[in-house]
């Protein structure tokens, strides 16, 4: 009794210092016209984010990129409500102090989540292959970090052995076409199967790229992971 207890404090928590993120802005942001409002994933994306994270009962996850928190937030109130014996939330961001002043760390820190948060300060290419040396499994990941095509392609290289054989990849900005050509790599050579619906349509039905207007997608990893030939090799 006494554990589900905290468990709903902490929940509550957090859903607090969303709700003033959503309502209020941040403590601070750069020095742009609009930043916050550019940057962040959209409330009703982290609210999907955090329910695909809860029905993963994820207990650790990557994130790439911090910058106000927004997603961090809703992937640590999925940790907390998935109660899985203690959760990790690994976020790698190196421009969260110089360019956000730590206004993201700072909420997380308000939410009570440092507790089970590990800030990475360094660039993902860095981050990544350590955590991969390290053997730290994650059961799902979050990227949103930087969108040129081969830091993506880069990024997602390196989670593709960080999370587990049928764990969750989520990826912010799927309609920039260095992003999106980077995911479908993967997804045409390596067995990565989006998951539909997990994220709705842009109310606009637009973006940067051509398409259906969907800002975030979800893939699924095979399970057993697998290493094509080369001589399989599928244009992407």
């Amino acid at each position: 009794m006494t554990g589900t207890t905290n468990a709903d404090a902490r929940t509550t928590r957090v859903r607090e210092v969303r709700r003033r993120l959503t309502e209020e802005g941040p403590p601070r942001t750069r020095e742009r016209q609009g930043d916050f409002e550019t940057v962040s994933v959209p409330q009703r994306h982290c609210d999907r984010l955090r329910d695909l994270m809860v029905a993963e009962r994820a207990g650790k996850v990557v994130e790439v990129g911090l910058a106000y928190a927004g997603s961090a937030l809703a992937i640590g109130e999925a940790l907390i409500t998935a109660g899985r014996p203690f959760p990790r939330h690994v976020v790698i961001d190196p421009f969260q102090e110089s360019e956000y002043r730590n206004a993201g760390w700072d909420l997380l820190r308000a939410a009570g989540l440092d507790s089970i948060a590990t800030l990475m300060p360094v660039p993902s290419s860095v981050a990544l292959p350590r955590l991969l040396t390290e053997g730290f499994v994650a059961d799902a990941a979050f990227v949103d970090g930087s969108h040129r095509f081969h830091e993506v392609f880069v990024d997602l290289y390196f989670l593709r052995g960080i999370v587990r054989p049928g764990g969750l990849i989520v990826i912010d900005d799927d309609w920039w076409p260095s992003v999106h050509t980077a995911a479908r790599y993967y997804e045409r050579n390596l067995g990565w199967t989006e998951i539909p619906n997990a994220f709705p349509r842009e109310a606009t039905g637009a973006g940067p790229r051509d398409g259906d207007g969907t800002r975030c997608r979800a893939y699924r990893l095979p399970d057993p992971s697998f290493e094509p030939s080369f001589e399989d090799f599928r244009a992407f």
